[in-house]
């Protein structure tokens, strides 16, 4: 399943619009808060999908049977510029337990790439729900390593991917290598990705954006 929260009208295709906008992207702190408000509206619909259970919720007058989350998730995030993005969804699943993923492009000299994870820090993954976040999905190499990683160390019940933008090219991969139950939350779609493997239109580097430009060694 793959949804596109600006396929209609909402308050996120107007933040979608300004973390793209050259006008506004140098506001860092204005980037982010965007980035975690998609991440906010993302948790939100993902909620309406979990698993829940009723509950009796004691009130100064009586009784009241509440639906509540059956179990928490696990938010999981590529670092460093999924921070804002999970930051968002913490906001809202405020009990989740949390993991932390350091993947990353290693370039060649040659202009090629390929992706280095050299870092997890996670909760038992067994039988949970888990919500991967990362701003940008373009080739899907990412976010891919990272679910074949996490699955080599428990096995999910669900596994969820939310960004910002993400690629259709990207998509497809996903979809390719890990299989039609995996869900993919988008805040747009963009249709083409260059040879470098950069989204077009984008943003640019959400990290650098988010953070301030970084040495690649």
């Amino acid at each position: 399943m793959v949804v596109n929260l600006s396929s209609e009208h909402s308050l996120v295709s107007n933040w979608i619009s300004e973390i793209r906008d050259t006008s506004i992207q140098n506001d860092r702190l204005r980037f982010r808060r965007n980035l975690e408000r998609i991440g906010e509206i993302a948790a939100y619909e993902i909620s309406k999908q979990l698993p829940w259970k009723t509950v009796e919720t004691p009130t100064p007058l009586g009784i009241h049977e509440s639906k509540v989350l059956e179990s928490q998730p696990v938010l999981a995030t590529i670092l460093r510029a999924g921070l804002p993005l999970h930051n968002g969804m913490l906001n809202y699943f405020d009990k989740a337990d949390n993991a932390f993923i350091s993947a990353y492009r290693k370039h060649h000299r040659d202009g090629s790439f390929e992706i280095s994870l050299e870092y997890m820090s996670s909760p038992a993954l067994d039988d949970r729900i888990v919500i991967i976040s990362d701003p940008m999905l373009a080739t899907g190499a990412s976010i891919v390593k990272t679910i074949q990683y996490m699955k080599d160390e428990g096995t999910p019940r669900e596994i969820h991917v939310v960004v910002a933008i993400a690629c259709t090219v990207g998509i497809e991969y996903i979809i390719r290598e890990c299989g039609d139950t995996i869900k993919i939350w988008c805040g747009d779609i963009d249709d083409e990705l260059t040879a470098k493997g950069y989204i077009v239109p984008g943003l640019g580097d959400a990290g650098d954006l988010a953070f301030g430009i970084k040495i690649q060694s």
